[in-house]
């Protein structure tokens, strides 16, 4: 989806706006993103927002805790339910973490100016989406202090890891993800790091800031050593867009169990995985820039380019629905004709008709201009799609699970408390992480943002 910002010499043809507001300079930039971390006093609404989200943070580890004692019967887990809320909660939160890898790597690689302004909470908020995801596998195979016995080390027992385990595959990928995705943001804070160090007046805050600038001085050599560091990170976390949600789908594809077993799982997995990223990029954007007055950088543009990627990977989506509910009668094979009939009008049928509402019907309004432009209607659908991969992971999981083979073999999954406790804590300690690092960090890249200062000038000035 290339965007130009190119002028028409001759005053022709229509001229896209800039992704940065007129009138801005380099040192209105740097002061207007600083400020926020370094001048502006804390708000209530900051201080009200951290306050809701610890406490539900304080919640999950009141879930965990209760469950290392009591064990993993606390859920509403079950015979033929054995995979519930705890990995529909993990490919939810996998999926999530996609977009900032996705808006980062590839479209630095692919120089695609739009996105600078959002870059960097959304790598932020990929890395915070992994740490809530990779809890889950760890706790809900029970006893989770023995997680080491997962790492290829040698030890006493002679306890290696099952290579041929899908649940392995999603160690060494998501820990892969994390360790690359982590570097990655923190080299792309580097630069502004340094300037924080330089622009602060507190003592402890430039020795912190000063600590993690890692010496930066802005020399050609420092500039030369990042952008080559930048794009060969951006290079290894580029094929992590893609095989990581292949990993997790994996899970479910090399399985016999009807629905699941299903080769078009690795890419509208991804698909998904991308769809609900960038709607939680909207999700979390459209707040934090009418609350700190960033319209300027995260502008009108931004908005309309993030709602087309997700309008075309939401129709991915809906391509993966209905290939699956055609090759299901199109097989012959009873049980995946049965399986489906059982999503559509089984007990479980408001999931699945819920998620063709929230993940197909309600994002073609993306199609009209008017509804991409409204940011607040962008939010509400934005939150509409979250809801709705968050239900199609749970009609992929507990419907394909709840009616096995044999009758014999059929049970219901009900969530317990403990259950939706843990689901609700993991989203508290998300917003936790994101309240405190809107706080303490530039949520926007000053440097990149600096570098669309000559577009908006001749924007400006026009020809």
């Amino acid at each position: 989806m290339s965007e130009t910002n190119v002028m028409n010499p001759q005053g022709g043809g229509h001229e896209k706006p800039a992704y940065i507001a007129p009138g801005h300079s380099f040192a209105t930039i740097t002061d207007k993103i600083s400020s926020i971390v370094l001048t502006q006093k804390v708000s209530v609404g900051w201080l009200i927002g951290l306050g809701i989200s610890a406490s539900l943070a304080s919640l999950l580890l009141v879930a965990i805790s209760y469950l290392f004692v009591k064990g993993i019967g606390i859920w509403g887990n079950n015979i033929p339910v054995g995979w519930a809320f705890d990995i529909t909660n993990f490919v939810w939160w996998i999926g999530i973490g996609h977009a900032g890898t996705l808006i980062s790597a590839i479209l630095l690689l692919l120089r695609q100016q739009w996105r600078t302004s959002i870059n960097r909470f959304a790598e932020a908020m990929t890395l915070f989406a992994v740490a809530c995801a990779g809890m889950f596998p760890l706790i809900h195979v029970g006893r989770p202090w023995l997680a080491y016995w997962l790492m290829p080390i040698p030890n006493t027992m002679g306890v290696w890891p099952q290579f041929r385990s899908p649940l392995i595959w999603d160690v060494f990928a998501v820990s892969t993800y994390a360790t690359v995705s982590l570097l990655f943001w923190f080299v792309g804070l580097i630069p502004d790091l340094a300037t924080l160090r330089d622009r602060t007046t507190s003592k402890i805050g430039r020795v912190i800031y000063g600590i993690f600038a890692l010496g930066w001085r802005g020399s050609a050599m420092h500039w030369h050593r990042y952008e080559t560091a930048y794009l060969l990170l951006a290079g290894m976390a580029t094929p992590l867009v893609v095989s990581v949600h292949t990993v997790v789908s994996f899970d479910f594809a090399v399985s016999l169990i009807p629905g699941w077993h299903t080769t078009v799982f690795p890419p509208y997995f991804v698909a998904g995985a991308i769809y609900s990223g960038f709607a939680m990029v909207l999700t979390l954007a459209i707040p934090i820039r009418a609350a700190y007055g960033l319209e300027d950088f995260i502008t009108a543009r931004h908005l309309n380019v993030m709602a087309k990627v997700m309008l075309s990977t939401g129709l991915i989506v809906a391509y993966g629905y209905a290939l699956e509910a055609f090759m299901s009668w199109y097989s012959g094979n009873r049980f995946e004709r049965d399986m489906m009939w059982n999503r559509m009008a089984g007990p479980y049928w408001w999931a699945y008709w819920g998620l063709i509402l929230t993940n197909v019907a309600i994002p073609q309004l993306l199609w009209f201009k008017q509804i991409r432009s409204q940011a607040v209607v962008l939010w509400l659908i934005s939150i509409v799609i979250n809801i709705g991969m968050w239900l199609e992971r749970f009609v992929i999981i507990v419907t394909s699970l709840h009616r096995d083979f044999l009758p014999s073999s059929w049970g219901m999954f009900t969530p317990t408390f403990w259950d939706w406790a843990t689901y609700v804590g993991t989203i508290g300690l998300f917003l936790t992480l994101l309240f405190l690092f809107i706080r303490f960090l530039p949520m926007i890249a000053i440097f990149e943002m600096r570098t669309l200062v000559p577009e908006a000038k001749v924007r400006e000035h026009g020809n």
